[in-house]
């Protein structure tokens, strides 16, 4: 289990994160959404400036997200997984 915040329910099946289940996690995951978007647009005739931007910024969404997961990341079976 984890010991910090929960912002994020554990996928049923597989590994990983669900959806956001606490306010944070729906902010995190809105502004990591617009942030994408506009890096899109402002950086449209650039695609390696938009990689080299979107690499970290989808890390750390994607590190934070693994840290707040309720139970932490694992590989679940769905109810045979005890839920």
């Amino acid at each position: 289990m984890s010991d910090g915040p929960e912002w994020f329910a554990p996928k049923r099946f597989g590994y990983g994160a669900g959806l956001p289940i606490s306010w944070q996690g729906w902010v995190l995951t809105i502004g990591f959404v617009l942030a994408s978007a506009a890096l899109g647009v402002v950086l449209a005739r650039k695609p390696l400036a938009f990689i080299a931007v979107m690499v970290p910024l989808t890390l750390a969404f994607v590190l934070i997200a693994a840290n707040t997961t309720k139970g932490g990341w694992r590989w679940r079976w769905g109810k045979r997984d005890g839920r």
